[in-house]
């Protein structure tokens, strides 16, 4: 497929136009897109016009990057959630893709092209959205305004007990997942809230407290490293006496980045998602 065909076509699909992203962090060289460095978001290196196949990853580890150099596929994409690596708790989280390889995949004609906040919007393809389908909740409302788009997913599940539901997210990440027990086993209503990645927000549990949810699922929920903005997070938990379960910044926005194997599928181009490992610290 025609690489600006697509582009264009990914920009009305996501709605980057009402959109907004900020990796001002993240260091810029000769191989980043103008327009990547004016909106962090679309494009983020412009190697090829020709597109035959996708990569997709939530996040450009070596261990992804290396599996893509190893394949040695020319005039391909690589689809990522996020622009840099995650290496939780280190100060910073988020660090560079290696100049090396970004040169790699220059040479052999595979471009980047990185949806944050457009793919945490809720929609068909959005990382909570999938979240909740993978741990069987069926959406019912949204919540949790982020860069101008709602990210959280308030739903119903069949559990009753927030044991039941930790055994279910277990099932569905593939590993353990962290029970942070601030309120009671009953699921109230059998109703829950979800926000994938970083969803430890202070603000958000009295909201879900005044909406008669005691459940709430994200992905980080470490306090290793200090960072206040999370133990206030965990105070406000356990002063609106919410549960939360914690699983990973990677294992609950992989579902999305699994579901755009199918939004390339179905545009002709055949692809993979990289799986990767989660930071089990994130938790």
């Amino acid at each position: 497929m025609n690489s600006i065909e697509l582009y264009n076509r990914m920009e009305i699909d996501f709605r980057l136009s009402i959109c907004s992203d900020d990796w001002s962090n993240m260091s810029m060289n000769e191989l980043i897109t103008d327009q990547y460095r004016e909106r962090y978001m679309g494009l983020l290196s412009d190697n090829t016009n020709e597109i035959n196949y996708v990569y997709t990853a939530v996040f450009p580890s070596l261990d992804v990057l290396n599996k893509i150099i190893a394949d040695n596929r020319r005039k391909a994409l690589l689809f990522l959630h996020h622009p840099m690596q995650w290496v939780m708790p280190a100060i910073p989280v988020f660090t560079d893709i290696p100049i090396k390889h970004l040169r790699e995949l220059k040479e052999r004609n595979i471009s980047i092209y990185n949806l944050h906040v457009p793919l945490d919007a809720n929609g068909e393809f959005g990382t909570t959205f999938n979240f909740a389908k993978a741990v069987g909740i069926s959406m019912t409302d949204e919540f949790c305004e982020y860069y101008g788009v709602n990210v959280g997913v308030i739903g119903t599940t069949e559990c009753q007990t927030i044991t039941q539901l930790k055994q279910r997210f277990e099932t569905a990440v593939g590993h353990e997942v962290t029970l942070y027990p601030y309120g009671d086993e009953v699921i109230k209503e059998s109703k829950v809230a979800l926000v994938a990645g970083g969803g430890n927000d202070a603000e958000t549990y009295p909201l879900l407290r005044d909406r008669g949810i005691n459940t709430f699922l994200t992905g980080i929920m470490n306090m290793k490293t200090g960072h206040q903005p999370s133990i206030d997070g965990h105070n406000s938990a356990k002063e609106n006496g919410i549960n939360v379960l914690a699983g990973t910044h990677y294992s609950t926005e992989k579902f999305a980045c699994i579901k755009m194997v199918e939004y390339f599928s179905r545009l002709g181009i055949s692809g993979e998602f990289i799986s990767d490992t989660p930071c089990l610290d994130d938790m």
